[in-house]
Parts: structure tokens; C-alpha cells; sequence
């Protein structure tokens, strides 16, 4: 009996992680090829990022890493991508790696506004580790026998995953606001490692914006004005299946180091009567010298899971070659950069 439940255990929580959500950034725009593909480019040039993210290390690891290059083609106004991301859960016994390909239009819809379209394309691969796992016939009455398992599901093994997926978006700006929308799994590919089910993964969506609000003011230092002042508040809601999110926050830059708080949640919307909406409060500390950036967060859970989690560690490293390759000419004027906060 004992056999049958500790299977049917390990079952129901490969089930649970099997069908998990995204992973997701507490530090967005750092990340801004997994936000949107229409990011691609968006730098106008060769740029160059790094994030890496720690989930609740007290209980149990969820690690994501991804690294993105990107650069704008000005001759034909296009941008282009190309993301690798891995993410481990449970100690790495669910991998999942991902290698994206991206491209972005970039076209003027005003005196001062800007349009990107883009699209993604990505190739996922899914394996299970069984490492480390003990089975319920490697038990007697006596308790662990040390003998290996005979179970049908570590000796066969259960086949990699590996399948295409598809997303697409769009990225309005100006010099003073941004907002963005992206569709990611709009293919709804399946994810499941158990022939025969049909269970598919559900298409997230996102929504995000923000807006850079420069300060006014004199602070009495000789480099005044090569101090970017500004004040930064953003948005990011996104939905998947029957789950949505919002993280709510701001930015405040006076350059080189950059501030932030934020708020993860709906406090006003409730999945069930017993279990709050709130999940973490997250705070950012950042520094950009020159055209290289670097940001740290913490993110204190304030779910039902509390603070014993360990909360969630998030760096974010980048950098932009914008002096490669050499310009003869300024950047004409209708191919402007997103000035939103970088970090």
C-alpha cells in the first residue's frame, strides 16, 4: 500500500510541474527579448544580455538562465534576435531548454512615434532526471533495500520533449512612454512526456507600458548634465489559462544607479476564498556606466508561502556595442532607440 501511494505521489507532482506556468522576470525590461519579440533591434545596435533568476532556494529551486544578442539593421529597418534560455525545476529534475530566433519592423506612425512589429520562432526541448529519486520497490518492510528500481517508467523512460512554439508582438513608443503587447504559444503546442494525452500548453499573453518622466532640478554637481534624472513608473500584466498577474512598480534613475519597487499581484481578484492574491514585493538596485548595465532584485514573498521560501534572487547584466559598426553619418532621426530605463 505504501508502494502504490508513494507512485501515486510522485505521480500527481510530476503532473503539477509538467503542467507549470512560463517562467517569469521580476526585472522585465532587462529581459526584453523574453517580454517581446518586437524588442529585437530595439537598441539600434549590437547589444548583448544576461539573466539569471533563483525561485524560493529555502524550498525548493526553480532556476532560470537566458542570454540574448540583438541588433537593428538600418537599411532595411529591421531588427533581429536570438535568445537561449534554460530553466531548471526541482533541483533540475525538469529541464527545459529553449533557443528562439526573433525579427522586428521598425516604422514611423508620427512626427515623434514609433512602431515594432515582431515575431519569434523557438525550439524547446523537455527531459526529466530521475537522479536521485528512490521508487516504492526499492522499499521493503525494513525500509530502503538499496537495490535499483525495476519501475516500467525509469527502465523504458519517459521520451524527451521537443517541439516548435511561436509568438508575436507589437511595441508603440515616443522619447517619453512605451507600451507593448506580446502572444506567446500561439501554436499551443503539447508539452506532455505521457503518449497520448493532448494536454497543450495555453497561450500567455502580456501587456506592458510605461513612462519616463524626466526631473527637473539642480544638484549642484560640475557633470549636471550628463546625469540622466528620471523618473520611471511601469506596468506588465499578462494572463495564462485560468492564472493572470500584474507587477506594478517604478524606476527612479539619477544616473549611473537606478532604484526600484514593485508589487506583484491582484489584490482585488481571488482564486479561491481561503488564499490571497499577493505574491511577492520586489526591490531593484541598479548601475549603468556607459553602455554597460547591471541590476540586482529581491523579491520577499508575501504569499501564503511566506518569507521561509527564501524569496527570489534576479541579476540582470547588459551591454550595447554602439559604436560597432562605425557610422559615417548621425542616426537619422526615424531611427530613434527606446529611451525607457535600462539596467
Amino acid at each position: 500500500m505504501l508502494k502504490r501511494y508513494g507512485l501515486i505521489l510522485m505521480g500527481w507532482l510530476m503532473l503539477g510541474v509538467a503542467q507549470a506556468q512560463d517562467p517569469q522576470f521580476s526585472q522585465f525590461y532587462a529581459a526584453p527579448l523574453y517580454l517581446n519579440p518586437a524588442f529585437a533591434g530595439s537598441a539600434l545596435a549590437p547589444r548583448v544580455t544576461l539573466n539569471y533568476r533563483n525561485q524560493w532556494p529555502a524550498v525548493t529551486n526553480y532556476v532560470t538562465s537566458m542570454v540574448g544578442v540583438d541588433h537593428h539593421f538600418e537599411k532595411y529597418n529591421s531588427g533581429v534576435g536570438l535568445m537561449l534560455m534554460n530553466d531548471n525545476q526541482g533541483q533540475g529534475r525538469l529541464r527545459s531548454t529553449e533557443i528562439a530566433a526573433q525579427y522586428s519592423y521598425q516604422l514611423q506612425v508620427g512626427e515623434a512615434s514609433y512602431l515594432r512589429l515582431g515575431v519569434q520562432g523557438s525550439y524547446v526541448n523537455r527531459t526529466v532526471n530521475y537522479f536521485g529519486l528512490t521508487f516504492g520497490d526499492q522499499y521493503n518492510n525494513g525500509g530502503f533495500t538499496g537495490s535499483p528500481t525495476t519501475d516500467p517508467v525509469v527502465v523504458n523512460g519517459l521520451p524527451k520533449v521537443q517541439y516548435m512554439d511561436f509568438a508575436t508582438g507589437g511595441l508603440l513608443f515616443s522619447d517619453w512612454y512605451w507600451v507593448g503587447f506580446a502572444a506567446h504559444h500561439i501554436n499551443r503546442p503539447s508539452q506532455s512526456f505521457t503518449a497520448g494525452d493532448n494536454t497543450r500548453l495555453a497561450m500567455k499573453g502580456s501587456l506592458h507600458m510605461g513612462l519616463r518622466i524626466p526631473i527637473l532640478g539642480f544638484t549642484g554637481l560640475a557633470d549636471e548634465l550628463d546625469r540622466e534624472k528620471s523618473f520611471s513608473p511601469a506596468i506588465n500584466y499578462r494572463f495564462q489559462g485560468k492564472y493572470d498577474q500584474l507587477d506594478l512598480g517604478a524606476y527612479l534613475t539619477y544616473s549611473p544607479m537606478v532604484l526600484g519597487m514593485w508589487y506583484r499581484g491582484i489584490p482585488l481578484k481571488k482564486y479561491a476564498p481561503d488564499i490571497n492574491n499577493h505574491d511577492a514585493a520586489v526591490v531593484l538596485v541598479g548601475y549603468r556606466q556607459d553602455n554597460f548595465s547591471i541590476g540586482y532584485s529581491y523579491d520577499a514573498t508575501i504569499s501564503s508561502l511566506g518569507l521561509g521560501s527564501g524569496g527570489s534572487h534576479e541579476i540582470s547584466l547588459s551591454y550595447t556595442f554602439e559604436n560597432w559598426p562605425p557610422r559615417r553619418a548621425s542616426r537619422p532621426k526615424n531611427k530613434r532607440a527606446l529611451s525607457c530605463p535600462k539596467f
